[in-house]
């Protein structure tokens, strides 16, 4: 008798070999970059402006897109899970009807997470690696998603009052570890990425620390790495560019983080990240291997 055909399996959302491009829609009217721009009257999305966002985005090379309706800059405020739900819901089942990237929902929350997978969502991007809410692991396993665990000690409205490393490559792949472990034992074992939270609770040292050693913080996680750098503060410091100015600096790092081993990378502008991946990457396979 015939064994029974199974259905082929899904083809991976972060592929090995490929340095994912993760595009960034931001629901919210406090992100530090572009807060507000894809919100209507009385904070409700805009549909049609977050529409043409994710298409300009996934035009200009972005290979999925990353959904939030909750700030995490420093500083920001938790928002109840109703509201984070009311601003993505809707743009996610609109985006889910008519691209066929992968989408991802940027939350803490597994009610935000439910709600999102409902709606047409693949990924679960948490940036608190669980600490928030535990039981993401099992929902992002129960829907079959992928699951990225980010880095970050204690909450967004106070991660940079008191921050404390004795060696910041050790102590984040140690706590990285221990969230992966935390996701299996909840019963997780679909794609697992980890963030290594540039910026999140964080000085420059570290963060610059945790750039130029990719290589070492993904062998001791052991999973493969998002790298999140677009437009953030550590940037501004270096450059002095302000926020707007920061397209340039960005894009560097992401070819730079793309040749030191990230897997994947978290950006405003594709365009630039997409091309600065290419050099990145066409560096990273002519390198020598170590003697």
């Amino acid at each position: 008798m015939d064994a029974p055909l199974r259905e082929p399996s899904p083809p991976p959302i972060f592929p090995v070999g490929r340095v994912t491009i993760v595009g960034v829609l931001n629901l919210t009217p406090d992100s530090f970059s572009d807060g507000g721009r894809l919100l209507g009257a009385g904070g409700a999305p805009d549909l049609a402006a977050a529409l043409a966002a994710a298409r300009a985005l996934v035009a200009a090379g972005a290979d999925v897109l990353d959904i939030g309706g909750e700030s995490t800059r420093p500083g920001a405020q938790e928002v109840p899970a109703a509201v984070e739900i009311a601003r993505t819901r809707p743009v996610i089942e609109a985006l889910a009807k008519e691209l066929s990237v992968p989408l991802s929902i940027d939350t803490r929350k597994a009610a935000v997470a439910e709600a999102a997978l409902a709606a047409g969502a693949r990924v679960v991007n948490d940036v608190s690696g669980l600490r928030h809410d535990p039981t993401l692991a099992r929902l992002a396993a129960e829907a079959g998603a992928a699951l990225v665990l980010g880095h970050l000690r204690g909450e967004p409205a106070t991660m940079q009052h008191e921050i404390c490393f004795d060696d910041v490559l050790c102590e984040v792949a140690a706590e990285l570890s221990a969230a992966a472990d935390a996701a299996r034992s909840s019963g997780f074992r679909g794609e697992l990425l980890a963030d290594p939270g540039i910026g999140f609770g964080k000085r420059l040292p570290h963060n610059l620390a945790l750039l130029a050693n990719l290589a070492e913080l993904r062998a001791r996680v052991g999973l493969p790495l998002l790298v999140g750098v677009s437009r953030k503060a550590f940037l501004g410091e270096l450059t002095g560019d302000g926020v707007s100015e920061r397209d340039l600096a960005s894009a560097i790092v992401c070819g730079i983080a793309a040749f030191a081993g990230a897997d994947a990378l978290r950006v405003h502008d594709a365009g630039g990240a997409r091309r600065a991946v290419a050099l990145g990457v066409a560096l990273r396979a002519a390198k020598r291997p170590a003697a």
